[in-house]
């Protein structure tokens, strides 16, 4: 089977210089756990809701907050975002996909063209969610 058989078509990216509240609002808002970062619609990054929990003060929203927590906002995602993932194209197969999760420390698969554009991506939940089907 095709990775574009079950890979997520519908990919929302954000750009390097982005604030990390714009991260935040995004998976606060939304049912997914990744998103890619481009430059110039190519792929450079991927920043996960953990990668975001680790940036961001403890502090946040709490009554102990201090403008030095609050500032944590205001990072930005290349300076937390995964460089270089590890990508495939959508004529890999689900099998493909399946070696790099147990070959990589990774949760999500970015699918790219050929001038590595993104066009979709792939976790191993959706892997997972069409085996139960």
């Amino acid at each position: 089977m095709l990775i574009q058989e079950i890979m997520t078509k519908k990919v929302v990216t954000i750009e390097m210089d982005d604030p990390l509240s714009v991260v935040k609002d995004i998976f606060q808002n939304s049912r997914f756990h990744h998103l890619l970062v481009i430059d110039e619609n190519k792929l450079f990054g991927v920043v996960s809701d953990r990668d975001l929990f680790r940036a961001l003060s403890p502090n946040l929203g709490t009554m102990t907050e201090t403008y030095k927590d609050a500032a944590t906002l205001n990072k930005r995602v290349h300076q937390i975002m995964t460089r270089k993932p590890i990508t495939l194209t959508s004529s890999a197969t689900v099998r493909d996909a399946v070696n790099l999760f147990n070959t990589h420390r990774i949760s999500c698969i970015p699918i790219v063209d050929k001038d590595f554009r993104p066009v979709g991506i792939i976790s191993w939940r959706d892997i997972l969610r069409h085996l139960v089907k």
